[in-house]
């Protein structure tokens, strides 16, 4: 997974506001805000509907260079084979992005293989939703959530990769995971 978000992604949303960051207090128990995007082979997504049914990590990124976070986390949770799905988030909020959508778009499948397309999903319209739930400060960070089978957040966390904590959301998606 990973890759190139264009440099457009990063030119557009520079100088966006930010709003402060969540405590994962705030944050676990809630169910996902609906929101509407396209995965990198042209599917649309609702989430976390498209997901139900087993856990889930979300890496929500709103800046071009969170991807170096992001990285860093897929290939962790890769070695460490968590047994749930991945998926990449950009979420690239207002209007002037939503008109460059195809090109940014077309940047990231440039840096990413065909193969890894479904999993990187683009939120633009409805952006703002998750930046009310997570927050934006700090936007170089991923924010990490693991969903559980309906939705709702089980885990978070904002402030930057470290194996101690994907050694703990790997914990997390084993237990939810695990038969009841």
């Amino acid at each position: 997974m990973g890759g190139v978000w264009g440099v457009g992604a990063g030119l557009l949303t520079a100088g966006c506001s930010s709003s402060p960051n969540a405590e994962p207090a705030q944050i676990l128990g809630q169910k996902l805000p609906t929101v509407r995007g396209e995965s990198l082979d042209q599917q649309q997504r609702t989430l976390p509907d498209d997901l139900a049914g087993k856990p889930a990590i979300l890496l929500v990124g709103y800046k071009q260079n969170a991807q170096f976070d992001c990285d860093r986390w897929v290939l962790g949770l890769l070695q460490a084979q968590t047994p749930a799905d991945i998926y990449e988030v950009p979420a690239i909020a207002g209007l002037f992005p939503r008109l460059f959508a195809p090109a940014i778009d077309r940047g990231m499948q440039r840096g990413i293989p065909a193969e890894l397309w479904p999993s990187v999903i683009t939120v633009y319209r409805d952006a703002h939703r998750l930046e009310q739930l997570t927050g934006t400060t700090h936007p170089n960070n991923m924010r990490v959530l693991l969903l559980d089978a309906q939705g709702h957040v089980r885990w978070f966390h904002d402030r930057g990769y470290s194996p101690q904590h994907l050694l703990q959301l790997d914990a997390a998606v084993r237990v939810l995971a695990s038969p009841s």
